[in-house]
């Protein structure tokens, strides 16, 4: 149904909008020294080409009608949902770190750890954020490649990217961090 594609296209903007102030922001501060290795630039290039691209191609032309799959109205409204509720984990996300936020993995020269609001729960809700989002856009876009296929680009970021971010966090904030890390779960909160 056409609905979820325009829900998913306004949880896009809606994710702009939230993002559009502290990009601004974060263009007056000074640069930090940055590493963005090949492998996350492709990783990066493939979040853009599942989360964006083939979502816009399938939504303008008919080329991929050919990958399309049904789901009943119901799976459509449950990823309205998940996406609704990515939306607000990702506002969340970026209330409470403001300018500690990047796209890639970087310190700061004034970079603190965040350990309140959503980051009092959760370490990473930017990735509970995406995970909620990934299994959406499955939902929403009933086709292989625009809906389904950020599944499989998602889990692959995840799992290379957060290794890479945990360690720099634990070689930033030391014992800070390794506390941080008994008190929270990843993406999900810790029980008992």
């Amino acid at each position: 149904m056409r609905i979820f594609v325009v829900m998913f296209w306004a949880a896009i903007a809606a994710e702009i909008a939230i993002r559009a102030p502290i990009n601004q922001q974060r263009k007056k501060q000074p640069k930090p020294e940055q590493h963005v290795s090949l492998q996350e630039k492709i990783l990066l290039g493939l979040l853009f080409i599942s989360g964006f691209l083939a979502p816009l191609i399938y939504s303008a032309t008919s080329w991929l009608n050919f990958a399309d799959y049904s789901l009943p109205a119901w799976a459509g409204w449950l990823g309205t949902t998940l996406i609704l509720l990515a939306i607000l984990v990702f506002w969340r996300g970026h209330a409470d770190l403001g300018l500690n936020w990047s796209p890639t993995l970087e310190i700061r020269t004034e970079h603190k750890l965040i350990t309140t609001g959503i980051y009092g729960v959760i370490r990473h809700p930017m990735y509970a954020s995406q995970w909620l989002w990934v299994f959406a856009q499955s939902l929403l876009l009933q086709n292989w490649i625009a809906g389904f296929f950020s599944i499989a680009v998602w889990m692959l970021f995840y799992f290379l990217r957060v290794q890479a971010e945990e360690k720099m966090m634990l070689d930033t904030f030391g014992e800070e961090y390794r506390e941080y890390i008994k008190r929270t779960g990843a993406v999900l909160p810790k029980i008992g």
